[in-house]
């Protein structure tokens, strides 16, 4: 497989970009974000150590959760980008409608699960990534037309937005965390090929390439969880992967932990009671969709089944709010897209 030169973007406040050293893009055919592709299947480097071996999904979870429906969104929404802040509420932007249209909408919904809209983005877009930093959220990338963008926006918890900066190319299907006051995002689809880039983003300083993962990735779950970001599924192309990494930001190292009991892409991430969740899902087929509530532990990468959703559900937002989880819209096996808000709890 060819790479592409590596490219770094220095960021100022203003979201002026300057070229110097940093992004690695792996060439494979793929179609569009929504398509479909043949990718191969991926390989990493190292064993996966007895601990972190998978558990099967009836097995007595870590972290066992209950699931309540606690409120509404203002319309159906799949592939919204969340971003959580510590205050106890989250901003859901963007995403798909009902008739897999990409739209604009920013809506503020806070740990009770009430929900308002407060503003609009610049273009609607959808299979963007967010994440908050101290007041702002960034909102990251997106896709709209088959078309990745590198814009960076910062939203601000009023749903007012400024440019921030961008991306070194435009991309979709991406996921964000914040650690330590850097956003960090992970793979993506620049509408061409996928990525296997990890890129941190210093808000009003420079977007640079960290790390890169052993394999092209899209539509993984992504959760911060103990200083590092866990990384579970998603596709290589459009080939769903059962793969759990972990990527450390103080060493740039990006290890296999662990696996999934089952290939898992389009599933939300969220981080409860110092475990990853991987919250529904699908499987290659756009009707395969999952149930299943899992949670990683982030040492040693076992999983179990934490509980269940009241029905099979991916593209799903989550955010993580201190000791819940709102999940939030996500498309079914019947392809009905949902507005509800569901509260996941430690019991």
């Amino acid at each position: 497989m060819a790479r592409s030169a590596i490219v770094q973007v220095q960021m100022g406040s203003m979201g002026s970009v300057r070229l110097a050293a940093g992004l690695a893009i792996v060439t494979m055919l793929a179609a569009s974000g929504c398509g479909s592709s043949t990718a191969p299947t991926p390989t990493t480097t190292g064993a996966v150590p007895t601990a972190a071996k998978t558990a099967p999904a009836h097995t007595a979870a870590a972290t066992a959760v209950s699931v309540h429906r606690i409120g509404t969104l203002p319309a159906p929404v799949q592939l919204p980008a969340v971003a959580s802040f510590t205050t106890g509420s989250a901003l859901v932007m963007g995403g798909l409608d009902a008739a897999d249209g990409s739209v604009d909408r920013i809506v503020r919904v806070d740990i009770r699960g009430r929900a308002a809209d407060i503003g609009r983005l610049p273009t609607a877009l959808h299979d963007a990534a967010a994440a908050a930093v101290g007041s702002s959220a960034y909102f990251i990338g997106g896709g709209n037309a088959g078309a990745g963008h590198s814009s960076i926006l910062r939203v601000r918890r009023d749903g007012t937005t400024q440019p921030a900066g961008a991306l070194p190319v435009g991309a979709s299907d991406v996921e964000a965390v914040a650690v330590g006051g850097s956003v960090y995002v992970v793979g993506g689809y620049t509408g061409a090929v996928p990525l296997r880039s990890i890129f941190a983003i210093s808000p009003g300083g420079r977007v640079r390439a960290v790390a890169e993962m052993p394999y092209p990735l899209r539509y993984a779950a992504v959760a911060a969880v103990g200083g590092r970001v866990l990384i579970a599924g998603g596709t290589t192309g459009t080939t769903a992967v059962r793969t759990i990494l972990s990527f450390d930001p103080a060493t740039g190292r990006v290890r296999r932990i662990g696996s999934l009991p089952f290939p898992l892409t389009h599933a939300a991430g969220a981080t409860l009671n110092g475990r990853l969740l991987v919250i529904g899902g699908r499987s290659d087929s756009l009707t395969g969709q999952h149930h299943t509530i899992l949670a990683v532990d982030p040492v040693t990468g076992a999983v179990r089944q934490a509980g269940s959703l009241p029905g099979a559900l991916s593209d799903a937002g989550a955010a993580s709010l201190g000791n819940r989880v709102l999940v939030l819209g996500g498309r079914d096996t019947t392809g009905r897209v949902h507005a509800d808000i569901l509260s996941v709890t430690a019991r």
